[in-house]
Formats: C-alpha cells, sequence, structure tokens
C-alpha cells in the first residue's frame, strides 16, 4: 500500500494560526498533533504534547513538586497562557521534526521516516501539493489489517 492510500483528511494550522484554537482543535478532535504549514508548505508539527509543556510554568518544569502548592486558580488560569500567542511562537523550539513523505512511498518507508523523527504524523506530498496525513495510529491500522 502506498502513502495516498493511506493518507486521511486532516486538520492543518499555519504558523500564524491562533494558538488558543489550535489548542481547542487537539482537544476537541483529541488529535495527537497539527501539520503547521508555512506558505502552504508543511513546515512542522504542533504536538499536543508541546501545547501541554508551554501551558506549564518555567520553573514548575523544573521542579514538579511546586505543582502541589498552586491552587486551583492557577490551574484555571493556565491555559490563558496561550492568549494572544499564534502556533509559531509554539513550535520555534523543541518541536518534533514533521515526517514527510511522497504519495507513492510504501508503507514501510512511511513508518521508516516516522519511526526516525519519531513523529506521530506524516504530511502526504504530491509534488508541492498537501493531499492528507497518515497519522501512526492510522499507519498501525492498515500494517495490522495485513495479519
Amino acid at each position: 500500500m502506498h502513502a495516498e492510500q493511506m493518507a486521511e483528511e486532516y486538520p492543518v494550522v499555519t504558523v500564524d494560526s491562533d494558538a488558543m484554537e489550535a489548542a481547542r482543535l487537539l482537544a476537541e478532535h483529541r488529535l495527537p498533533g497539527l501539520v503547521v504549514t508555512d506558505q502552504g508548505r508543511p513546515s512542522s508539527i504542533l504536538p499536543a504534547s508541546q501545547v501541554v509543556r508551554f501551558l506549564v510554568p518555567g520553573y514548575v518544569q523544573d521542579d514538579p513538586s511546586l505543582a502541589r502548592v498552586l491552587d486551583e486558580s492557577m490551574s484555571d488560569q493556565i491555559a490563558k497562557s496561550l492568549g494572544g500567542k499564534s502556533v509559531g511562537e509554539l513550535v520555534r523550539d523543541g518541536t518534533p521534526e514533521l515526517a514527510v513523505v511522497d504519495a507513492d512511498d510504501t508503507i514501510i518507508e512511511v513508518a521508516a521516516i516516522m519511526a526516525r523523527l519519531r513523529c506521530p504524523l506524516a504530511a502526504v506530498m504530491r509534488a508541492d501539493q498537501l493531499i492528507g496525513v497518515i497519522t501512526a495510529s492510522r499507519l498501525l491500522q492498515v500494517a495490522l489489517a495485513a495479519e
């Protein structure tokens, strides 16, 4: 099976998209991440884990025991840290490289690049056009169907 046959329609955001809206999209659809485009081309991935990381203040990431002393009002305010931010601001540092594959790549080629990059998504391209996305769960579904 080729990448084109495994690809599905999938939400895509741009580097200029609102970070809060991207977080809502991730939450509402329970997505592992979003493909981020820049000037119409896939450029990076915004993993849900990166959004969660952005929500947690650095001092709490450095010492998780501090999370116990923060009250519920702080917890209620934490998502507001995304306000006024763009997706581009969230993907600047520490995000994994996006797996990009050709439409005619085989399942093993797709799996190899996703594994090497530890990326839960692969953007499927034909020439310069994004035709869909393959999630790790979709890839597993196809691979296990052969059993």
